[in-house]
């Protein structure tokens, strides 16, 4: 069975070297803008600047037959199956990276803390969801 996934866009980042990326967000992931495809205009209407949002993404340089790792890339730490790290080689790299809305403009949404390099397909944005939604 296969499934197909469709980019709805792509990120725009100053982050061209997968190396040189951090790992999380938080740990110096720059700003960035998703820019989305015109097909999918509605569904971004409603994102405003302030909303936390989780994008998930299509890591497309990630090294799809690793199913074990040494977690940070870290050799001092232990092999570990990669469905128990955050790595970005697997059988199905997809990337989740919690950010901020910075600005809007158009097809283009500004965002904070994102780890993802340029070209990056973007795959589904989604809320995050607080205790009140």
């Amino acid at each position: 069975m296969t499934y197909e996934i469709r980019p709805i866009g792509v990120v725009e980042s100053p982050l061209v070297d997968r190396a040189n990326a951090p790992k999380q967000g938080v740990e110096g992931g720059p700003e960035a803008w998703l820019v989305f495809d015109p097909a999918v205009a509605d569904g971004i209407r409603d994102l405003a600047v302030g909303d936390e949002v989780f994008v998930l993404t299509w890591l497309h340089l990630a090294d799809r037959s690793v199913l074990a790792v040494h977690p940070r890339d870290d050799p001092r730490n232990p092999l570990t199956g990669v469905f128990s790290t955050r790595s970005s080689d697997r059988p199905n790299p997809i990337g989740l990276h919690r950010v901020r809305v910075l600005a809007t403009d158009g097809l283009r949404v500004r965002v904070a803390d994102l780890e993802a390099v340029d070209g990056t397909p973007i795959a589904d944005v989604k809320p995050v969801l607080d205790a009140t939604r």
